[in-house]
């Protein structure tokens, strides 16, 4: 693992070697959350990339596959220009760092570290998706992405290695959390094939919401649930894959037992799934990891979860000789084989059916209706914009016997929110959010006329499929982790329509122009991936 260092504009730490202290400011700490977002939310490391270059680039890929990773490695060249971060959903903001007991600060560390990330979120227009309760049930969205998720731990350094302050940031969007699953097991799943067949049920569970190629983690066993999600946390982000040489790896006192032989059977559980990334095939998962912890006999705690195709997490510690972060790559160009593969876009959407969107919502369902599941289009025009918070007040709204606003039933409905508009830009970056959170409300919306075309990203329930069955609704999915790339090259005007004070989660209405998504669901109830998993199943 490749570190940059750097000491601008800081203080110089203090390092008393006679004593073995070392004394850092709390300017020191604000620079270092703050650069740690700045990279991760705007580059990837050159690993990520060659993996993403090497799925297009594998001939035994399928076209879909190869085509997201086209799509993803376009957003990659864009993002690392530092105008749109690499996605939309920004992400909730979380570091967990591991301090020497040598290193001294005398002020709460909590407080530099909050500072320099909340100047990312807002220097760097990056979106702020956090809410705060007021009560039970409501809560409001402050615009500020605070509070910071800060674990703070003691280090492991051995006693000859020099005084070290270590830390892992990582920008957690709602989608890859939302994955997460924790399974209560006992000892009857330790053995091949009952493991086997939970991972097999768990691997397709995860679906394609959560923006795959995916890297796909699982802790079997913990001494508590606490031990082994916090493990399973910091295997996604990559924690346990460090090799720097005086540091250990411990979660709650335990180094955890890796197993490669089953991270090799994970990747091919994933492929076997045929959900490839986002739209059938092979790429699911971009990499796995297994770790073993101990237990008590009584319980079997057992955890599954993702990093998504945005993999922001980023390495990073402070020592004598100052601050070093992770490298990424500033310039993805430089890659080899990487600007061959992100042409690939052009020859994987040949055939692409055109959709004139301003024709009007019963010409478009017209047209959709003639088209089976998984063919290509290319959307263009006028789109409301609306996500779950926007679906909670039209819900609260029919409740109390008003009428669904009239621009509702006017137009086909993206589910997406944005992070924040750059100066002179048109919008943020700009990508579709998971359209399962809106399954519940299938019935009052289709029946309404309303929702009867809707793009977003991943599977959808069998009540969504049953109800575009019954009101000839269609289902559209887009490139999930492209934002970056949709907010420059497909979107071409943007405005605030209703509920400006739900900050991302406003109703807007954008312009699109030549937007790449497939037909997932049709009216007639045909859903791609059932399609997918009744071949893979036979």
């Amino acid at each position: 693992m490749d570190f940059d260092t750097f000491n601008t504009l800081i203080p110089p730490c203090e390092y008393k070697p006679s004593e073995n202290i070392f004394i850092i400011p709390p300017e020191t700490l604000s620079l270092i959350a703050q650069k740690a977002f700045e990279r991760l939310s705007f580059t990837f490391t050159q690993k990520h990339l060659e993996h993403l270059t090497a799925i297009v680039h594998e001939p035994l890929n399928s076209v879909n596959d190869r085509l997201v990773a086209s799509f993803l490695l376009q957003n990659a060249l864009i993002s690392a220009k530092e105008q749109y971060p690499l996605c939309q959903d920004t992400g909730i903001a979380q570091i967990f760092a591991w301090k020497d007991e040598t290193i001294f600060t005398g002020y709460d560390p909590i407080e530099p570290l909050s500072e320099g990330t909340t100047k990312t979120w807002t220097e760097k227009n990056l979106r702020f998706s956090t809410t705060i309760p007021t009560s039970l049930f409501e809560e409001t969205n402050p615009s500020t992405n605070l509070p910071v998720q800060i674990a703070l731990f003691n280090g492991n350094n051995t006693k000859e290695s020099k005084p070290t302050w270590r830390f892992l940031f990582c920008a957690k969007g709602g989608g890859s959390s939302n994955k997460t699953h924790l399974v209560q097991a006992t000892k009857a799943l330790l053995n091949e094939e009952a493991f086997t067949i939970f991972l097999r049920k768990q691997i397709q569970a995860l679906g394609t919401a959560a923006c795959p190629p995916y890297s796909i983690c699982i802790i079997v066993g913990g001494l508590s649930p606490e031990q082994n999600l916090l493990a399973l946390k910091l295997a996604t982000a990559g924690y346990f894959d460090q090799t720097l040489s005086g540091w250990d790896y411990r979660v709650y006192g335990v180094i955890p037992l890796r197993i490669h032989e089953w991270e090799k059977k994970v990747i091919t559980i994933a492929e076997e799934t045929g959900l490839g990334a986002q739209f059938g095939g092979k790429a699911l998962a971009i990499s796995a990891r297994v770790f073993r912890l101990p237990r008590h006999g009584a319980s079997c705690p057992v955890s599954i979860g993702v990093s998504c195709s945005a993999h922001r997490n980023l390495h990073g510690f402070i020592d004598e000789e100052g601050i070093h972060l992770e490298a990424t790559v500033s310039n993805p160009a430089s890659i080899p084989g990487l600007l061959e593969a992100a042409k690939y876009t052009k020859s994987g959407l040949t055939g692409c059916c055109l959709i004139n969107l301003d024709e009007g919502i019963e010409n478009v369902r017209k047209i959709l209706s003639k088209l089976s599941p998984g063919t290509p289009v290319l959307l263009s025009g006028d789109i409301l914009v609306a996500r779950d918070a926007a679906h909670a007040r039209w819900r609260e709204n029919l409740r109390a016997g008003m009428p669904l606003p009239s621009y509702t039933t006017q137009y086909a409905i993206l589910y997406a929110g944005p992070s924040e508009t750059p100066p002179s830009c048109i919008t943020g970056s700009f990508g579709p959010t998971t359209a399962g959170r809106m399954d519940e409300y299938a019935e009052e919306l289709m029946s309404r006329n309303c929702s009867l075309v809707t793009l977003a990203k991943g599977n959808r329930s069998e009540s969504w499929r049953k109800a575009c069955e019954q009101y000839g609704g269609t289902y559209l999915g887009t490139v999930g982790g492209a934002a970056a790339l949709i907010a420059e090259k497909h979107i071409r005007k943007s405005e605030i329509l209703d509920y400006p004070d739900l900050g991302m989660e406003a109703v807007r209405k954008i312009t699109l122009i030549d937007l790449p998504a497939f037909v997932l669901i049709n009216d007639k109830g045909e859903d791609f991936y059932a399609f997918i998993s009744n071949i893979t199943s036979c």
